[in-house]
């Protein structure tokens, strides 16, 4: 049997684990951030076989119950970890570990210039230059937390479950912030992906922009670009890290 390794991506919401091959991902499993304890993590990977875990977190508080039950097969994903790329940003240490495996997979899986949109409590847009080094990025916040919010701090405006509007003149309130989040945000997405393309030049040659995140799919749907969704894209930038790793021990 192949090497087996664990890649975790602890997020702000959910957690996404995933049991992967050298090559590929074999099953999905996923769970509350805000539940992550010792034995949550143990019952959920208790039947799973594995040699090495990888793990990139935005949440530090839940690490160390990875640290207990993982021990010295745990890879906690660093700016200074080998990772097949370079770095040319101010302060490396900054830089959420989720972006920079995002930025990995983007790399190795879809190549250089690049940009990967990670649609989740934020969105983000990481660049990868031509000669693949991690240049910055920017961050806005994520569809949901925009209509949720609306929700939260008004008094009349629904929570909404997103879909496509009819139209873009709202005949009822449900319809107008549909509106509002289906127009509005691809609007915003892609005035970013306009300046960041123009910041990029054409002579870097035309960037791969590959979209991930629970609303990736439906986000890029309604938009018209040649982006490519991949809803695994952080969990193979893990699994390229531990392959990186596995190379080196050798």
């Amino acid at each position: 049997m192949s090497r087996r390794q664990l890649l975790i991506d602890v997020g702000n919401g959910r957690t996404k684990f995933g049991l992967a091959t050298d090559e590929s991902i074999l099953e999905h499993r996923d769970h509350p951030t805000r539940e992550i304890s010792p034995d949550a993590v143990r019952d959920l990977v208790r039947d799973w076989s594995f040699e090495t875990a990888v793990l990139c977190s935005v949440v530090p508080k839940a690490v160390p119950a990875f640290e207990e039950v993982l021990g010295d097969r745990l890879l906690v994903l660093r700016h200074d970890t080998p990772m097949g790329i370079g770095i040319r940003y101010p302060k490396p240490n900054s830089i959420g570990t989720d972006r920079l495996a995002n930025a990995i997979a983007l790399a190795h899986m879809h190549g250089a210039p690049g940009i990967v949109i990670d649609f989740g409590t934020a969105v983000t847009f990481d660049i990868l230059s031509a000669d693949k080094h991690y240049i910055g990025g920017v961050i806005a916040p994520g569809l949901r937390l925009m209509t949720d919010y609306l929700h939260e701090r008004t008094a009349l405006l629904p929570r909404i479950d997103l879909r496509e509007p009819e139209s873009a003149i709202g005949q009822s309130t449900e319809a107008a912030i549909l509106a509002g989040a289906a127009i509005g945000y691809r609007g915003m997405v892609k005035g970013i992906l306009e300046a960041l393309k123009k910041e990029l030049g054409s002579d870097a040659g035309t960037p791969q922009i590959v979209a991930t995140g629970g609303d990736a799919a439906w986000i890029i749907s309604g938009m018209g670009e040649p982006i490519a969704v991949d809803s695994d894209l952080t969990l193979h930038g893990l699994r390229l890290v531990g392959n990186l790793a596995a190379a080196s021990a050798k």
